[in-house]
């Protein structure tokens, strides 16, 4: 095989392997559909936090809206939002969980009964390695409230990973481990009254 046609071989193997890299890359409007037809999940996460100490549990979705991260001893916190409102139990805690506004939290951008990744100056980044879509997205009309890191991979969309940065800085990544979409979710897993009844407090 001669020099010019072997370049050309390999000219058209690297189009078509660039080509197939990017048709990996999903558009906003692919990843928002995702989003609004993701109605209820459950699975496991591990999160990793910025110290670098790693925690595990069971994550429950119910969108709009309601999240639960439940996490495994010996931290044996908890996490949930539900009624527009973020809780944070801690186990060793007397006085109830700590509480904040769920639309000022990084979180709410996902949990929107409608989310529109279009909108301008929602997403700051949007990259792709071939095999995962990961965008950058904001509050756009409260950037100081931090973003959201999501990584999603193709065929089918799938949300795996996300790492959040609050208005501080901190950053804290969750893993997303089997989950399962779809099935019924009791509202009461999203109660924060509820579950500070249950507690006692």
């Amino acid at each position: 095989m001669s020099k010019r046609i072997l370049f050309m071989v390999l000219t058209m193997a690297l189009a078509i392997y660039a080509g197939a890299a990017s048709a990996q890359q999903l558009s906003l409007g692919q990843l928002s559909q995702y989003l609004n037809q993701l109605q209820t999940a459950q699975g496991g996460f591990t999160q990793i936090n910025q110290d670098g100490t790693i925690s595990t549990g069971q994550i429950y979705i119910k969108r709009p809206g309601r999240i639960r991260f439940e996490y495994n001893a010996p931290n044996d916190a908890l996490v949930m939002a539900g009624g527009g409102q973020l809780a944070v139990f801690d186990p060793r805690s007397n006085i109830g969980p700590d509480r904040y506004p769920l639309n000022q939290t990084p979180l709410g951008i996902i949990l929107e009964a409608n989310v529109d990744l279009n909108r301008e100056r929602m997403v700051t980044n949007i990259v792709s390695d071939g095999t995962t879509t990961t965008i950058t997205a904001q509050d756009p009309d409260n950037p100081q409230y931090g973003n959201i890191k999501l990584v999603f991979t193709a065929n089918p969309v799938e949300l795996r990973q996300w790492i959040i940065t609050d208005e501080l800085g901190t950053e804290t990544t969750v893993i997303l481990n089997d989950l399962e979409t779809g099935g019924a979710i009791g509202d009461i897993q999203f109660n924060i009254v509820a579950e500070m009844r249950q507690r006692g407090y």
